[in-house]
């Protein structure tokens, strides 16, 4: 399937199997987040793989016992990094500098600017910039899942304090964001399964400027 294909066969999933899924799809969709773009290519966020179903049942109560947290082979859990700080924007482009074989200071006057800009805003408004790249690579995420043939849903529907403390977020710096479950869709008991598709004409959607 193409894309378009791929993005119409997909949709959030209400119901799984509890079926495994071979690692080697979700190690796909995960190089997938791992590739998106994000701003200045900080990449602040983390992506946390859960497949152990006694923690799925512990996190569940905490995403309002949906059965898919359960009921998925995994969980990735995106975490945005709690401030984006002078120290982690310089490692960060020691490892471009160190790959792109670059000399030391090739970059000091771009990454002056970006620090000083983060500098200028408060901690809440850098985890709230961090959360925004981490929502890049969520979707592209659920693009790949579509195109590998992976049944997923998104999920904004958790308390985020109290699973930032069942998985000691707070301790590695992060604050989760959003979770995908990824697993096999269970079309006889999902209600949403086998409805149309509804979305916004293109011609509503778009808006051209000529």
């Amino acid at each position: 399937m193409n894309i378009l294909e791929s993005l119409n066969w997909r949709y959030a999933v209400k119901r799984m199997t509890g079926d495994k899924l071979p690692q080697q799809k979700v190690d796909i969709i995960l190089e997938a987040a791992r590739l998106a773009p994000t701003s200045s290519g900080i990449q602040p966020f983390s992506i946390i793989q859960v497949t152990d179903k006694k923690l799925m049942e512990k996190i569940q109560p905490v995403a309002y016992n949906q059965p898919q947290i359960t009921e998925a082979s995994h969980l990735l859990i995106f975490a945005a990094w709690d401030d984006i700080t002078a120290e982690k924007i310089d490692k960060v482009y020691g490892q471009i500098t160190e790959e792109r074989n670059l000399p030391a200071d090739a970059l000091k006057s771009y990454t002056d600017n970006l620090k000083a800009s983060y500098a200028a805003l408060t901690k809440e408004q850098r985890f709230e910039r961090a959360a925004r790249q981490a929502y890049i690579a969520f979707g592209v995420a659920i693009a790949a899942a579509a195109t590998e043939q992976v049944d997923a849903t998104p999920m904004e529907g958790f308390k985020n304090p109290e699973l930032d403390q069942l998985l000691g977020l707070h301790e590695k710096g992060l604050r989760s964001v959003t979770i995908l479950t990824l697993g096999v869709r269970d079309t006889a008991n999902d209600w949403l399964a086998n409805l149309k598709k509804v979305r916004r004409p293109l011609d509503e959607l778009v808006i051209e400027l000529n």
